[in-house]
């Protein structure tokens, strides 16, 4: 009966006697909370009839008061000894104090930090797009007709085929160029950082997703002296003076002529090692004069302007500054390979 339930937890709650905070959050969940010991005696009140109710009505409502007063005194109880507690704690300068690890910076953002900054020195802006283009924006304005071979050369991740205008992750920064060059009047002088995508295995040497700078210069008479100039600069303060530079013929549908830019091995010293193939020389950029019909595309007067491009892979030039030879330690997050390098306050 009610009646004899209400007796036995009155009982039960006089002869509480808690020693510590969790015995006082045990009382609470018992009795009231909303599926609680004094919920269910008042839901099961509803039921009785009504001249029980005249007579149960009085002596539930104490009990309930009852609950209520013996949680609300235990709990200021526990709840000051403990801030006590604390702030004896707080007050005693003997103490040790806690201490806490320091982060450290991805090697990938430091040295992209480094491009940026070299670049920044000679006048380049920083310019980013979104990563997922359209056919467009990563392929035809930049030279790639439909069924090209060339774009074989890109191993593409489509999101979404569409007749005349596929969406994709991009495969390349080139696409923030042709954004650039859209959006505005020459001269442009500017480089695009930004994380890329291509169907490739994942090895030590490859990886489905890194990351990339890509340079673009436009103006009247930009010359391929003035390209190489700049990657040469770019190549001394990265990596130290003695370095040795090479540029070999290459392709690319954006540019014209084309090169590919190779430096002394960083490791061997040009010596022969299993990073260069035993060469002394790794390459570490491609680059080239922005092939007209880019320009054309883009809207720019191919006749009275012209440009040169670069692109690179941040994580090469990563491998060679630091001597990281596995291109996968640099998206597993290990914290004993990321606390190697620069250490700063997060």
């Amino acid at each position: 009966m009610l009646q004899d339930k209400i007796t036995q937890y009155t009982e039960e709650i006089r002869a509480f006697a808690p020693s510590s905070s969790a015995d006082v959050e045990n009382f609470r969940l018992k009795f009231l909370v909303s599926k609680g010991i004094v919920k269910n005696l008042f839901d099961e009140f509803k039921t009785v009839t009504p001249e029980e109710k005249r007579t149960l009505g009085k002596v539930l409502n104490e009990f309930k008061q009852l609950a209520e007063a013996t949680f609300k005194e235990a709990q200021e109880k526990f709840g000051s000894s403990e801030k006590q507690q604390a702030q004896q704690k707080e007050g005693d300068l003997t103490l040790p104090g806690n201490g806490f690890q320091l982060g450290s910076r991805h090697p990938i953002s430091l040295v992209r930090k480094e491009i940026v900054e070299i670049f920044k020195k000679l006048g380049f802006v920083v310019s980013e797009g979104p990563e997922i283009e359209d056919d467009w924006h990563n392929f035809s304005a930049l030279n790639f007709p439909p069924e090209h071979p060339a774009r074989d050369m890109q191993d593409t991740f489509f999101i979404k085929k569409q007749e005349g205008n596929d969406i994709t992750l991009r495969t390349h920064t080139s696409s923030v160029q042709v954004r650039l060059m859209e959006a505005g009047k020459p001269p442009f002088r500017a480089i695009m950082p930004g994380r890329v995508y291509r169907n490739e295995a994942i090895s030590a040497r490859a990886h489905c997703f890194f990351h990339q700078v890509e340079g673009l210069y436009v103006d009247e008479n930009v010359s391929f002296a003035d390209l190489k100039q700049t990657l040469y600069h770019f190549v001394q303060e990265m990596y130290g003076e003695g370095t040795k530079v090479r540029f070999r013929p290459s392709y690319f549908p954006f540019t014209e002529p084309s090169a590919e830019m190779d430096i002394s091995c960083t490791i061997c010293k040009g010596a022969g090692c299993n990073l260069c193939k035993y060469s002394g020389w790794v390459e570490i950029l491609g680059c080239g004069m922005v092939d007209p019909n880019v320009l054309e595309n883009c809207g720019i007067d191919s006749k009275k302007y012209s440009g040169f491009a670069f692109g690179m892979g941040i994580e090469r030039i990563t491998n060679l500054k630091y001597v990281i030879k596995d291109l996968r330690l640099f998206s597993e997050n290990d914290v004993r390979f990321l606390s190697q390098f620069e250490t700063e306050l997060i």
